[in-house]
């Protein structure tokens, strides 16, 4: 992969994680907080979208959706930090930097054909 192709790639694993996260973040804000029905509508597109970008990786499916696994734990770890205001501790931070680089391995190590 090329610099200019693995920054791409990581544009869409950021955008996916938006969409995923924020598509359940307003689901969960309507049914567990009474928020307004139309909230948990756009969760639900939102939802939808995230699946839509994931197709944009030039990766398998497979690999694709294992190296969005590691993403999503970096995301959703920021996103309680930012949004709910529950700073990761030591062991969430350790547990991300593992995650991060399995990522990279999954996504990112080049490949030889077999």
């Amino acid at each position: 992969m090329t610099k200019e192709s693995i920054y791409r790639s990581i544009l869409f694993f950021l955008l996916a994680g938006l969409c995923e996260i924020g598509g359940g973040y307003l689901i969960w804000n309507a049914i567990k907080n009474r928020q307004p029905f139309w909230a948990g509508i756009f969760g639900a597109i939102l939802l939808a979208a995230y699946g839509v970008v994931a197709t944009m990786q030039p990766a398998n499916f497979g690999r694709t959706y294992a190296a969005y696994g590691g993403i999503f734990v970096i995301m959703a770890l920021l996103w309680g930090w930012m949004v709910d205001k529950v700073k990761p501790d030591l062991y969430d931070i350790i547990g991300a930097v593992i995650i991060l680089a399995g990522t990279f391995v999954i996504f990112y190590a080049p490949r030889k054909a077999m």
